[in-house]
């Protein structure tokens, strides 16, 4: 006769149709795993044919039959009804003594093998017949401190009832399983005292995104299961696997959650065996892992993944009195992994035409409707709802918070490269820029529709049109011969975007991470014990106190985000662009008004390099440099590399490269490759000596354009003179680009223009550009504008040596 008990030490993955799959893992892990180090806590399991006996000795299978035949399956309007009627059934029933007698005998077991009574977790893990493989992950019920066998043999009992949750009867409805052809199986685990301690549960994947290469932690204090139901904002780590198994620091991010509430053991008498109780604010303040904790969670997180051979779900808990980590369930994660990612993306387009109230430039090849919402200032961010479309005059980074939570941006001022075109660009989101009237041509509260699908320009309409979206799939789309790479700032859309088509992120900018995630200015950090202003004071300190001093927050925050966005596309090239605000900007951070002076015009004022060798900002570079030293060496990332924006002298260039090198970043050390934007006529007629210098140029269009042509970008009067494709600007590119080749260093422009204008596309792949970045919303339609300017490139010269010829046509390649 089979056993109504099983011990984990007997229990394999054979064992799942006895067990179910919850304890056919936990007995896999415990028997298997133990030599890697892997704490897995003892414990037994009864047995389908426990469960079987159960019905047919209490007579219950015509009863349940009965009750379920009465079932609503298209509405489930009697589903509650349906459910208690079993439940009742069942509770009411008793366990045959061979079963109690099995249970308790294990359990005394388990209890000599500790050398005292101990509390248990009981939890249900169902096993079906037709299909081995099903989860039924969080179908059924789990009960926790559960000591002596009185309370064993009930909380069993409740399990056995648990099997006819309303979730669990619906679940089993909707995956075709047969009701009676699903048994129960009672995994009985000795407790680890989390209680006092903390718990949580890791994915050996990204479970937002499918991005295979993390391991992400959460975890709360007390018990577990207020993270598995999902009760509490948890603590939440990444960590990378491919750096983590080179023994690098592979800790990506760190993100403090409130965790409000901690599960504890309940008083003894308590009608039940544990309760909620708030968390004092000291702990809600801390981190429930270490790092090294956090590190060694993510090692037996892979091992458990490589042992099974797919991606899995993982429960984990830390006993406060012993300070011991464990695992206490594993499950396969049944999302991402089973789905076969195909790319696709959305084109819009309106079905009717309405009363147009403003225009501008379109940002965004989108569509959207919702409430407008006129705001004159951030401070006015209480009156937005999430969802609504932000009015405003114009945006600085002092919105960036605000803007994650509107569906469209619309201004009166900026041009297609302002802060508000960027920011959109970055966020996903909808924008027009520069309508010069929206604020008084919108009225506020009323409902408009967005549209920026008609080339450069964006429209908005009175009140709620329709529009077609159609799914487009590129899984099929084929990489050019020049790199098409993405331009990037926020490091929580990086796994999402790794998947689009790419070679890489040919520009990630560190603005968007200083402005939303550290939002203190660098030398209020270096200088903080001197500053006078008391309430900057306390913010600073307020954000800061997690780390161990002020300048370890700049340098941890920054790597960490960094980091991400080096992991989503390892080990494609990452080009980080150090910090590139204008004065206006870097003064708008907390404390940044006692660092900053005053510019009538910041955009030509105190940028780029020359503030990194300038006393007034030399050691917030040193921040940044400690931070990119971090993520290249520590973390293992040497597929980052750096650059430096607006750089307009030669001089000025050595001088960067020596205040680098002092703080550990030595151009050619450890491969690290710097190069420089090309945004300055001056980058332009010294190539060749800027090429000496550093490993390889960026086009920086939008500033090359600004400074050929003489005009402020940002201003929407003379924004109808602002074109990368002028020919004076396209004289500068071409001329760079030459002098790159010649110098034997590599070349790349970032910009909108290759995605907009095909012409534009072929003539840079005509000169021999060896990359070009877009934002996300423009990657798609700058691949086919590349390829089909490959293509005809490569048709023009077919009899050539070469596919570029680049010098034989100017007419063709200069479009001048």
């Amino acid at each position: 006769m089979k056993p109504f008990t099983l011990s984990f030490e007997n229990i394999s993955l054979q064992n799942l149709p006895q067990v179910g799959g919850k304890n056919a893992s936990l007995g896999e892990m415990y028997r298997t795993l133990s030599a890697s180090q892997i704490h897995v806590p003892d414990g037994l399991a009864t047995t389908a044919e426990a469960f079987q006996l159960f019905l047919q000795e209490n007579a219950l299978t015509d009863n349940i039959a009965f009750a379920l035949s009465a079932l609503d399956t298209e509405n489930f309007s009697n589903l509650a009804q349906v459910g208690a009627t079993i439940r009742k059934r069942m509770l009411q029933a008793t366990l045959p003594e061979k079963i109690a007698s099995a249970i308790r005998s294990a359990y005394q077991e388990l209890c000599q093998k500790y050398n005292a009574p101990i509390q248990v977790a009981v939890r249900s893990s169902a096993t079906a017949e037709d299909l081995p493989t099903a989860s039924f992950a969080g179908q059924h019920e789990s009960y926790l401190n559960i000591s002596g066998e009185e309370e064993l043999l009930k909380a069993c009992l409740r399990c056995y009832a648990s099997l006819f949750t309303d979730r669990a009867i619906k679940y089993r409805h909707h995956h075709g399983f047969d009701h009676l052809k699903v048994y129960l199986s009672v995994g009985i685990q000795k407790m680890v005292r989390s209680d006092m301690g903390s718990a949580g549960v890791c994915f050996t994947l990204d479970p937002e995104t499918g991005f295979t290469n993390v391991v992400l932690i959460t975890g709360s204090w007390g018990l577990g299961e207020n993270v598995v139901q999902g009760a509490v904002n948890p603590d939440e780590f990444y960590v990378f696997k491919p750096t983590l198994q080179a023994g690098k620091k592979a800790i990506l991010s760190k993100k403090m959650g409130s965790k409000a509430q901690t599960m504890i053991y309940a008083p003894e008498q308590a009608e039940t065996p544990v309760i909620n109780v708030d968390t004092p604010l000291s702990r809600r303040e801390q981190y429930v892992l270490s790092d090294e904790e956090i590190s060694r969670l993510a090692s037996w997180s892979l091992a458990i993944e490589e042992h099974y051979g797919q991606p899995m779900d993982i429960e984990w808990a830390k006993d406060g009195e012993t300070n011991e980590m464990f695992i206490v369930q594993a499950r396969p994660e049944t999302v991402y992994s089973r789905k076969s990612r195909t790319l696709q993306f959305t084109e819009y387009s309106l079905k009717e035409k309405g009363q147009v109230l403003t225009s501008g430039k379109g940002i965004g090849k989108r569509i959207t409707g919702g409430i407008a919402r006129i705001l004159n200032s951030p401070k006015d961010a209480h009156l937005l709802q999430p969802g609504e479309i932000l009015v405003t005059d114009i945006t600085n980074p002092d919105w960036d918070p605000i803007l994650k939570k509107v569906s469209a941006i619309i201004t009166n001022k900026g041009g297609r490269t302002s802060h508000a075109a960027i920011v959109a660009r970055e966020l996903g989101a909808v924008a027009i820029v520069g309508t010069g009237n929206a604020t008084t041509a919108i009225k506020d509260g009323s409902y408009v529709t967005v549209s920026c699908t008609d080339g450069q320009n964006g429209y908005v309409y009175d009140g709620k049109l329709n529009w077609e979206e159609k799914a487009v799939d590129v899984s099929h789309v084929t990489l050019p011969h020049t790199k098409p790479m993405l331009i990037i700032g926020d490091p929580d859309k990086a796994f999402d975007l790794s998947f689009y088509p790419n070679a890489g992120v040919g520009l990630m900018r560190l603005e968007f991470i200083i402005n939303n995630s550290i939002r203190i200015h660098p030398m209020a950090l270096v200088k903080f014990d001197s500053l006078k202003d008391e309430p900057v004071k306390a913010e600073i300190e307020k954000l800061t106190h997690h780390h161990t001093n002020k300048e370890e927050y700049f340098v941890e925050t920054l790597a960490q985000a960094v980091g991400t966005i080096a992991a989503a596309f390892y080990p494609k090239e990452v080009i980080v662009r150090m910090s590139d605000f204008k004065t206006n900007e870097y003064a708008n951070l907390i404390g940044g008004r006692d660092f900053e002076p005053r510019e009538e015009n910041p955009m030509l004022g105190f940028r780029g390099a020359s503030r990194y060798y300038n006393e007034r900002y030399k050691e917030g570079f040193g921040l940044e440099c400690k931070a990119m030293k971090r993520v290249r060496e520590e973390m293992g990332f040497t597929n980052v590399k750096l650059m430096i924006p607006f750089c307009r002298s030669i001089e000025e260039g050595k001088k960067v490269l020596a205040i680098m090198e002092q703080y550990g970043l030595k151009r050619g050390q450890n491969a690290l490759e710097v190069y420089v934007m090309a945004e300055i006529p001056s980058n332009v007629i010294l190539a060749r000596e800027f090429a000496k210098v550093f490993d390889g140029f960026s086009i920086g269009s939008n500033d090359l354009t600004q400074l050929t042509l003489g005009i402020d970008r940002d201003s929407s009067t003379v924004s109808d003179l602002f074109n990368e494709k002028d020919p004076a600007t396209k004289e500068m590119m071409r001329m760079v680009i030459k002098a790159a080749k010649e110098s034997g260093v590599k070349i790349g422009l970032c910009g909108q223009a290759p995605s907009d204008f095909p012409d534009f596309a072929q003539f840079l792949i005509g000169q021999g550009i060896d990359s070009i970045s877009f934002n996300p919303d423009a990657m798609i339609k700058g691949i086919e504008n590349m390829n089909a300017a490959e293509d005809k490139l490569n048709q023009a010269y077919l009899s050539k040596d070469s596919w570029i010829a680049y010098e034989e046509d100017a007419a063709l390649n200069s479009g001048i």
